[in-house]
């Protein structure tokens, strides 16, 4: 017989291990700021303009001012005024002015940044303050009051000083129009000046929104005048103030103003209360027994001769 080759039956070896290919770069999702997925013609750019501009909408302004750190194209889109203007209405509530003197960056800061005008004048005799609100006003006229009851009829008079003694109210004039921003200030008795004095006034605080950023407000040379002061000497309810614009004194919304019990609070409570509508603001604190107020009327001009950019309203105990 034919011999049988043999058969050779060989071990399988092992596959050859393929070479790992080196990674030449590193992956950064900051490399682009475009993102493409697999479907043909479709792309995304994450610095679209009016996709940052209507989420801006959204943010307050210390997120505002987080989002323009973050690099130069957020900071140059932030900065637009148009995004603070709408911030400030928005916050504010109040509709947009006809004209600004400052850029609206500036004016939200000074509107939202903490800041009084006790801050700057008067530190020692101010104890604590509230903000209220803002108010637009639309005409250059305004009616001050410590009553808050609507007048039948404007006064006659031809001095402010008789007009407050007649009716407890007056009509102001040459008001600048524009936001105005309304605060409580409770201070120290301005009639001494010793700081332990337990004597405090409370004070109806109104500013133009431009104040703060105004130069004659900056160095001094703007100061308040007093247009108007009396006592009332008998027991007083409540110690109360209030701006209107005149256009605006019968709208539906100032109405409000003249609802007592919608926000003044029960007898007792002596905590201060504020209203503010579209065009107007008030305050009161009801009293305990007393024998009367001292009432005082201040304003600011931008200047002399020139308009009425801050309004104060004071009462202290007699």
């Amino acid at each position: 017989m034919p011999k049988r080759k043999r058969a050779v039956v060989t071990q399988p070896q092992p596959p050859q291990m393929q070479k790992r290919m080196r990674r030449t770069k590193t992956i950064c999702s900051c490399s682009s700021p475009r993102f493409t997925d697999n479907s043909a013609g479709s792309a995304f750019c994450w610095y679209e303009e009016d996709v940052w501009t209507e989420i801006a909408k959204y943010l307050d302004g210390k997120s505002l001012v987080m989002l323009a750190t973050t690099c130069r194209w957020f900071h140059g889109l932030i900065m637009e005024g148009s995004i603070w203007k709408y911030a400030c209405l928005r916050d504010l509530q109040v509709p947009a002015p006809l004209h600004v003197a400052f850029n609206w960056r500036k004016l939200y800061v000074s509107a939202f940044d903490g800041s009084h005008s006790y801050m700057f004048r008067q530190k020692e005799k101010h104890i604590d303050w509230m903000r209220i609100g803002a108010f637009s006003v639309e005409s250059s006229e305004a009616l001050l009051t410590e009553r808050l009851s609507n007048p039948t009829k404007l006064p006659e008079e031809d001095t402010m000083q008789k007009m407050l003694e007649a009716c407890g109210y007056c009509v102001l004039d040459n008001v600048k129009a524009g936001i105005w921003i309304a605060d409580l200030q409770l201070v120290r008795c301005p009639v001494c000046e010793l700081n332990t004095c337990d004597g405090t006034m409370q004070t109806l605080d109104a500013r133009h929104i431009e104040l703060f950023l105004s130069e004659g407000y900056q160095n001094g040379s703007w100061e308040y005048e007093i247009i108007g002061s009396h006592d009332v000497k008998k027991h007083v309810d409540g110690a109360s103030g209030a701006i209107f614009d005149l256009k605006h004194l019968n709208d539906s919304p100032t109405s409000a103003v003249f609802n007592l019990k919608s926000w003044v609070g029960k007898p007792n409570d002596w905590q201060p209360k504020a209203i503010i509508t579209l065009h107007s603001v008030a305050v009161n604190t009801n009293l305990q027994k007393n024998e009367g107020l001292q009432v005082k009327y201040q304003v600011m001009r931008a200047g002399a001769g020139g308009e009425v950019v801050s309004i104060r309203i004071s009462q202290q105990l007699l």
